[in-house]
């Protein structure tokens, strides 16, 4: 039999209708899945006409099919198949493509003779690991609960934290081949429209033949895509998530992946953790300004240390010249040479540990930190200073609360060593200027990057370089755009004799 395959225009999706013929019914998808050896075809009977049972062994739970499937139509024949599945989540179809799509997502598909229609039935079994705290976004106080690989369980995570009918999920597909699941996450009445447009259209403009990570959809959506500054965040932890959904925010979760992004963002959210809110906020406020010192540490103390040893020297007092000539008189190579081989130095040695097993990866800090670091020292390839400029630079860079930033400002240490040994002084200055503008001209979606500061907005300064308490913090921030702005109607009311 040729099937009549017609275009369903509204949804761009095949239409090929069912068969009165069981047999041909069968036929073509033993044609579509012929390739591979997990296609599983029971025959039954059900009211009172052979039937056929297809389904995916490989993304099916079998004990789930014997036991709420096939033995309940055995038992009850003549019964509807919602009376005998009562347990099981059951469609109707009249596509065969529609068949296709719930084989590969774990449904088993039931057909009988002389029935242009077929039901669909949910048996999947999902293989997913227990909920764990992540392990590179740990807190000291507060959840420790991350997001798994299985993404109805991380919308259960987000759903428990906002216990309110306004969370909305939007579904979708994108991967010609790989029909990876994304879902777009946000508060119903607080998110802006127009921003969830925007994100709506980027990922439905996504076509390619497959999206295995969420750093495939980031690229595929972020307004800048040559930035060294991520416009997305990237998180796991779902308290995180539910903070920036209730500022307005919009999360995107992928099937397959325990990473969430979040749009749009700032460049300040990536200096907060969740430890700044659950500690008072002289506490929270003291953090993150250590944190936010360190993006400056980060990327300008390796070039302030080659400028000053090769053009300014004379900046350096009078008692520390004989010691910093003592560290430097049998080091053959210019400070620009030294500090690149150790930066590169620590980003293998950074690079070998995470690729290392587990058991074994310490080691290499003791190979880095005692042998290396010693070794070219006694060798006169380095001075002291430059260990202790690179140590310090190091630890900088990996204080910040995501890993996308903190490579960022290790991969702009370089251009600015090379701004250093090319200028001094005016170098720095001149790739500040620079860096600065970029940083005010960057957008993510909408949103102005280096906000509050540009444009400067005196009201979302309160939890940017510090955190205000949490009383005073009564309005959502500009950036996302919320429609409701207000976010709290009342502060320590009880001081003024108030009473709930």
């Amino acid at each position: 039999m040729k099937y009549n395959r017609k275009k369903n225009k509204r949804e761009g999706t095949s239409i090929i209708p069912v068969s009165t013929s069981l047999e041909k019914n069968v036929t073509y998808f033993e044609n579509k899945f012929s390739h591979t050896a997990d296609l599983m075809i029971r025959d039954l009977r059900y009211n009172g006409k052979p039937g056929k049972l297809l389904y995916l062994s490989s993304l099916t739970d079998e004990a789930k099919v014997q036991t709420f499937v096939i033995e309940p139509l055995l038992l009850m024949p003549t019964s509807s198949i919602e009376d005998a599945t009562p347990v099981i989540t059951i469609q109707k179809k009249c596509n065969l493509v529609d068949g296709e799509q719930a084989l590969t997502d774990g449904y088993c598909i039931l057909f009988t003779e002389e029935e242009a229609f077929f039901y669909t039935l949910d048996t999947y079994s999902p293989v997913k690991r227990s909920i764990e705290e992540p392990g590179n976004e740990q807190v000291i106080r507060g959840s420790h609960e991350g997001f798994i690989e299985h993404m109805k369980t991380n919308i259960h995570l987000i759903r428990k934290r906002i216990n309110h009918h306004s969370l909305t999920i939007r579904n979708f597909v994108v991967g010609e081949l790989s029909n990876t699941k994304i879902s777009m996450v946000y508060i119903d009445g607080l998110a802006n429209q127009t921003l969830i447009d925007e994100v709506e259209k980027r990922i439905k403009a996504i076509h390619v033949d497959s999206v295995l990570t969420p750093g495939n959809i980031e690229e595929f959506i972020e307004d800048t895509a040559l930035s060294p500054f991520p416009q997305l965040l990237n998180t796991e932890r779902p308290d995180r998530v539910v903070g920036n959904l209730l500022e307005g925010r919009i999360g995107i979760l992928m099937e397959g992946s325990p990473t969430v992004l979040v749009a749009p963002v700032t460049f300040f959210t990536f200096y907060q953790s969740p430890d700044d809110y659950n500690t008072r906020s002289m506490v929270g406020s003291f953090f993150r300004l250590i944190r936010v010192a360190s993006f400056i540490i980060a990327i300008l103390v390796p070039a302030f240390y080659i400028s000053l040893i090769s053009f300014h020297f004379e900046v350096i007092p009078i008692d520390m010249i004989f010691a910093v000539q003592a560290g430097l008189i049998n080091v053959p190579f210019p400070p620009f040479i030294e500090a690149v081989f150790m930066q590169l130095t620590l980003e293998l040695l950074k690079e070998a540990g995470t690729r290392l097993p587990r058991p074994i990866a310490p080691t290499i800090g003791i190979v880095g930190g005692l042998v290396i670091g010693n070794a070219v020292v006694q060798a006169n390839l380095v001075s002291n200073i430059m260990i202790v400029v690179i140590g310090i630079t190091a630890i900088a860079s990996f204080a910040v609360p995501s890993n996308e930033m903190s490579t960022a400002l290790r991969i702009l240490g370089f251009p600015f060593m090379i701004a250093a040994a090319t200028f001094g002084f005016l170098g720095i200055v001149f790739a500040l200027m620079l860096l600065f503008m970029h940083l005010s001209k960057l957008e993510s979606f909408g949103t102005p990057y280096f906000s509050p500061f540009a444009p400067f907005q005196w009201r979302d300064v309160k939890d940017t370089i510090i955190r205000l308490p949490s009383w005073l913090m009564n309005k959502r921030p500009k950036g996302p755009h919320p429609k409701q702005a207000n976010q709290q109607t009342t502060t320590r009311g009880w001081r003024r004799g108030q009473r709930s």
